[in-house]
């Protein structure tokens, strides 16, 4: 009787090793597996990165950016500045809207940029001037473009372009610049769209005509919208007219890049920033310098 009862805690023993070695294979397996599958999930979504970064999304893309940035400072009886009694509010926003539909054979993109600014200073808050009471416009641009294209191959397109600039709240049209041309598209990745339109009319708009004249040229055009690190989103316009007739001073140059971080909800920081050469505007201003530039810094939502 001694003898049946160790037998059957022996077996009972070996029976509980052998369930438990079993349950470590399998938790081992299962490890194994789930590693498997996250490492398979990380190839699915650089492959998805990389479709979206090299093949268009087909279908009506719509998008919606704004920077405004807000300066305000008062000085009261400090001494140790120029202006110890001065107030000074200064107002500045960029809004970018676009609307693009790119299908398999053609595709239309959009892009509408407003970009306005206001400042007041009051030299001596004790006894200020009735022009001092007033904003005074610091930033008035508009520019709205189309582009057209009738794809020959995945990369390049035949396209129409239609490019409108102006003041909107100051002088509307007078200037305006209105580009009509057509010529190729090259559209290497999803994100980047070059132009290049060696048969562009550029009309200009103005009660000046002895310094503002229209001419014909070619158009180039270049439009990137990307990430830096992966967290700051990074959107690029170049945009250049050459003259066939006056190379040096009917021809204009716009370089505008603009950076955006997004905290929370699309609430972020946005910085933007802007290079011009036209030789037109500088002769019509009277100013010594050709080249034009502006700086937003400021809050930032997306859409």
């Amino acid at each position: 009787m001694k003898k049946m009862y160790l037998v059957a805690c022996f077996v009972g023993l070996m029976s509980s090793l052998t369930a438990q070695t079993t349950l470590d294979e399998l938790n081992s397996q299962k490890a194994s597996l789930a590693a498997q599958v996250a490492g398979l999930q990380s190839q699915i979504s650089a492959i998805d990165a990389q479709i979206a970064k090299d093949f268009p999304k087909y279908g009506w893309t719509l998008g919606a950016q704004g920077t405004i940035g807000v300066n305000l400072s008062n000085f009261s009886n400090w001494l140790t500045v120029a202006l110890p009694e001065s107030r000074n509010t200064t107002i500045l926003g960029s809004f970018n809207f676009m609307a693009n539909d790119v299908q398999e054979k053609f595709f239309w993109k959009n892009n509408l940029n407003v970009n306005l600014g206001w400042q007041k200073l009051v030299r001596n808050t004790n006894n200020p001037t009735p022009e001092e009471s007033e904003f005074t416009q610091t930033a008035d641009i508009f520019n709205l473009t189309s582009l057209f294209g009738y794809r020959l191959n995945s990369k390049w397109a035949l396209s129409g372009l239609g490019a409108y600039r102006t003041n909107l709240l100051n002088n509307f049209n007078n200037p305006g610049y209105l580009d009509l041309g057509i010529g190729a598209t090259w559209t290497p990745i999803a994100n980047l769209v070059a132009v290049f339109h060696p048969l562009n009319y550029n009309i200009v708009f103005a009660d000046n005509n002895n310094i503002f004249e229209s001419s014909l040229g070619t158009k180039m055009e270049a439009n990137y919208i990307g990430d830096v690190a992966g967290k700051v989103k990074w959107r690029s316009n170049l945009s250049a007219f050459f003259s066939y007739r006056n190379l040096n001073d009917l021809s204009n140059y716009t370089w505008t890049n603009g950076f955006s971080f997004t905290a929370f909800k699309g609430i972020g920081v946005g910085f933007e920033y802007a290079l011009r050469i036209n030789k037109q505007e500088t002769l019509a201003a009277g100013a010594t310098k050709d080249l034009q530039q502006y700086m937003i810094l400021g809050l930032t939502y997306s859409l």
